[in-house]
C-alpha cells in the first residue's frame, strides 16, 4: 500500500515537472515569435517609408522637369521673337543706309569712283602681297623638304656603306685565310699501286704521305707534285 502511494506521488510530481517545463518552452517560443514579428513589422514600416519618399521625390522631379520645359519653351519663343525683331530692324537700317548711300552716290559720283578705285587698288595690293608671302613660304618649304630628302638620302647611303664595310670585315674575320704556296713538280713517276697512305685532299687530288714525310699528289702526267705540309686539307 505504501509503495503504491509512493508511486502515485512520484507520478504526480513527474507530471507537474514536465508540465512546468512545457509551459516554460511555450512561453520562450511565444516571446521569440513576438520579437520576430516586431522586427518584421519594423522592416516593413521602413520599406514603406522609403517607397513613399521615393514616390514623393519622383513626383517632385517630374514637376520640376515640366516647369523647366515650360520655361525653356517660353525662352525659345522669346528668343525667336527677339531674333525676328532684330532681323526686321537690321533690314530697315540696311535699306535706310542703302537709300542714303544712293543719294550720296548721285551727288558725289566722281568722288565715289575715286574712293572705289583706291579701295580696289589697296585690296589688290594686299592680295598680291599675301600671294607673294604664300609663294615665298611655299618655296622655303619646298627647299627645306628637298634639303631634308638629300640629307636623308646621304645618311642612308652612308649607313649602307658602313653596313657593307662591317659585313665585309665580319666575313673576313670568320673566313680562315688560305695560304697559297708553291708546288714542286717532280719527274719521278708515281706508282699507281703505291702503298703510301692517303692523308688528305688538295685541289681535287688525293694527298699521299711518303715514308720520309713528304706530301705529294699525282698530277695528270702521272708524276709526283710535292706540296708543303700545311697546304693540303
Amino acid at each position: 500500500m505504501k509503495k503504491l502511494l509512493l508511486l502515485c506521488l512520484v507520478f504526480v510530481f513527474s507530471n507537474s515537472f514536465y508540465a512546468q517545463e512545457t509551459v516554460t518552452k511555450t512561453k520562450a517560443a511565444a516571446e521569440k515569435a513576438a520579437k520576430a514579428k516586431e522586427k518584421a513589422d519594423a522592416k516593413k514600416a521602413a520599406a514603406k517609408k522609403a517607397e513613399t519618399k521615393a514616390k514623393a521625390d519622383a513626383k517632385k522631379a517630374e514637376t520640376k522637369a515640366a516647369a523647366d520645359a515650360k520655361k525653356a519653351a517660353a525662352d525659345a519663343k522669346k528668343a525667336e521673337a527677339d531674333a525676328k525683331k532684330a532681323k526686321t530692324a537690321a533690314k530697315e537700317k540696311a535699306e535706310a543706309k542703302a537709300t542714303k548711300a544712293k543719294k550720296e552716290e548721285k551727288s558725289n559720283s566722281a568722288s565715289a569712283t575715286g574712293v572705289e578705285k583706291s579701295t580696289k587698288g589697296k585690296a589688290k595690293a594686299t592680295v598680291n602681297k599675301a600671294d607673294a608671302k604664300v609663294k615665298d613660304e611655299s618655296d622655303k618649304a619646298k627647299a627645306t623638304t628637298k634639303k631634308t630628302k638629300e640629307v636623308a638620302k646621304k645618311e642612308t647611303k652612308e649607313a649602307a656603306t658602313k653596313t657593307a664595310v662591317a659585313k665585309e670585315k665580319m666575313t673576313k674575320a670568320i673566313t680562315p685565310k688560305k695560304t697559297v704556296k708553291k708546288e714542286r713538280v717532280s719527274n719521278e713517276k708515281a706508282n699507281p699501286n703505291t702503298t703510301d697512305k692517303v692523308t688528305g685532299e688538295y685541289n681535287g687530288h688525293k694527298i699521299y704521305t711518303g715514308p720520309r714525310g713528304g706530301r705529294y699528289y699525282i698530277n695528270k702526267n702521272g708524276n709526283k707534285t710535292y706540296i708543303d705540309d700545311d697546304q693540303g686539307n
